[in-house]
């Protein structure tokens, strides 16, 4: 029997990559292979020499078409077998193996803004709707956009065995939130990449588009955000390594901002549930900050972080391998692990 593959990978766009996906039919029984696709038409390769390689890396049922259909997310090689320049993932997969001892977890809130034409969904066509206030984690269909596609799109993740921990209306109109996590630093990426181009294909159904633009609507709205939550084993056991984690990120905090999504600027504005991106700071139980220790952390003194200030738009590689590399390093010298 004729199974069919749906091939995702990530393309070169700038500032800002995007998703892209081809068929292949494979047969019964048949294992995904390398395959290529043309770089020159994705931004990774110029028309003179325009072969890129795919290579799978993770291999999934596909609940669009179900039956024996799969989804196979790939990474970019060059045709000489290396990682590709866009290649984010390849640089990761050698930092969680340095720090593989330290058992990092990672959770990561993903959000985004359902828009009909160039408006949020729930958004009139002129004007504006009511302010915010209702809208999170609201009900009713005067305070609630896309829950039919949420849905959906929830379900799709599950029926792919995808870690996704939950889901939830956001601050904007038509804005929402899934989780997914907790797991390692590959298997969170590699997961949310795939759950994204899930969003995108389940809102094709409902002719409405899904977008991780980190400032959907200007002006007095809340932006799109990727919170990221961390711990390594030895916060999870004590309280010492979370305070340790949160002055290594202070640290480095002009690196970290610069790779966690384009148009940080915009949404990390000191406003609406943000730190400013030019200030780093962490505390406990504030949304303000850059860093969020839950309460329940200080509480039990021992547990995990939240990252509050990568964007709805960033890539899940470049962030997780970040962290793991500021913040396993930092514990390692202090002999915290």
């Amino acid at each position: 029997m004729a199974i069919k593959a749906e091939y995702i990978w990530i393309d070169g766009t700038e500032p800002t990559a995007k998703l892209r996906s081809k068929t292949k039919i494979l047969g019964a029984g048949e294992e995904p292979p390398i395959w290529g696709f043309d770089g020159s038409s994705t931004n990774q390769a110029e028309g003179h020499s325009s072969d890129c390689v795919l290579r799978p890396v993770k291999v999934v049922p596909d609940p669009i078409r179900g039956g024996d259909s799969i989804l196979v997310l790939c990474e970019v090689l060059d045709t000489d077998f290396t990682p590709h320049p866009t290649n984010t993932r390849a640089k990761t997969a050698e930092l969680a193996e340095q720090f593989a001892g330290q058992e990092s977890w990672f959770g990561i809130e993903q959000e985004y803004t359902f828009m009909v034409g160039s408006r949020p969904l729930g958004f009139p066509e002129n004007g504006f709707p009511a302010p915010q206030g209702g809208y999170y984690c609201g009900v009713g269909s005067d305070e609630i956009f896309g829950r039919e596609i949420v849905e959906k799109h929830l379900d799709n993740c599950l029926a792919a065995g995808l870690p996704i921990s939950g889901i939830n209306a956001e601050v904007m109109p038509g804005q929402w939130e899934f989780q997914v996590g907790p797991a390692s630093a590959l298997e969170v990426s590699d997961s949310l990449w795939l759950a994204r181009w899930l969003l995108y294909r389940t809102a094709e159904d409902f002719n409405v588009s899904a977008t991780i633009e980190p400032k959907p609507a200007k002006g007095d709205w809340n932006g799109a955000g990727c919170h990221t939550n961390f711990s390594t084993k030895a916060m999870r056991e004590d309280y010492e390594p979370i305070i340790a984690a949160c002055e290594a990120l202070g640290e480095k905090a002009e690196e970290h901002v610069k790779l966690y999504g384009d148009g940080i600027a915009d949404r990390l504005t000191g406003a609406h549930e943000t730190a400013h991106y030019s200030q780093f700071s962490y505390g406990v139980s504030n949304r303000g900050a850059s860093i969020r220790i839950p309460w329940q952390v200080e509480k039990d003194k021992k547990g995990y972080l939240e990252d509050r200030r990568p964007n709805a738009n960033m890539d899940p590689y470049l962030v997780t391998g970040k962290i793991v590399d500021t913040v396993c390093s930092a514990l390692e010298k202090k002999g915290l692990v």
